[in-house]
């Protein structure tokens, strides 16, 4: 079997300002998106020294753990989508309508959501807590309605506590 020449192949397009850009045609998959992002948050996670531990399977509510010494986190890794309002947006709940289910939040099943977002090369660490139930929005940029109550800024929340 012959490969293609590069010049032979279509060349997918990647997005030079973003590090870690990625061609857009793994972008189609959503689990590779996802598996992206925890990667991501996996080398940022080491590279700051911290313990890190991948649970066996897919089957946890939880992606990551992170072993703080007198505790272990619990963390859900999301991709995060940079809105053309200024918020970097995610799921912040689980999704089984595959299997004939509905949403499902985290709340009491993880401690984090690291947040991984490839339109800014971000990670944002999110009590679980701190976002909703089913979507959590960080604001990057301030709204254009001058809203100042109740924003949650991304930039609260980009190094883990």
């Amino acid at each position: 079997m012959k490969l293609p020449s590069s010049s032979e192949a279509e060349q997918p397009t990647v997005n030079r300002r973003v590090v870690g850009s990625i061609p857009t045609s793994a972008v189609q998959n959503p689990k590779a998106i996802g598996e992206r992002s925890e990667a991501m948050v996996l080398a940022a996670l080491l590279r700051h020294g911290e313990l890190v531990a991948v649970p066996f399977g897919d089957n946890q509510r939880y992606d990551l753990l992170i072993d703080k010494g007198e505790r272990v986190l619990r963390v859900q890794v999301k991709t995060g989508r940079l809105t053309d309002d200024g918020a970097v947006t995610f799921a912040s709940c689980s999704s089984a309508y595959h299997r004939g289910g509905g949403k499902r939040s985290y709340r009491g099943e993880i401690d984090y959501f690291a947040v991984y977002c490839p339109d800014n090369d971000k990670i944002y660490f999110v009590p679980v807590d701190a976002c909703g139930s089913f979507t959590g929005k960080l604001r990057v940029k301030p709204p254009r309605n001058n809203q100042r109550r109740g924003i949650i800024w991304a930039e609260h929340f980009e190094s883990i506590r």
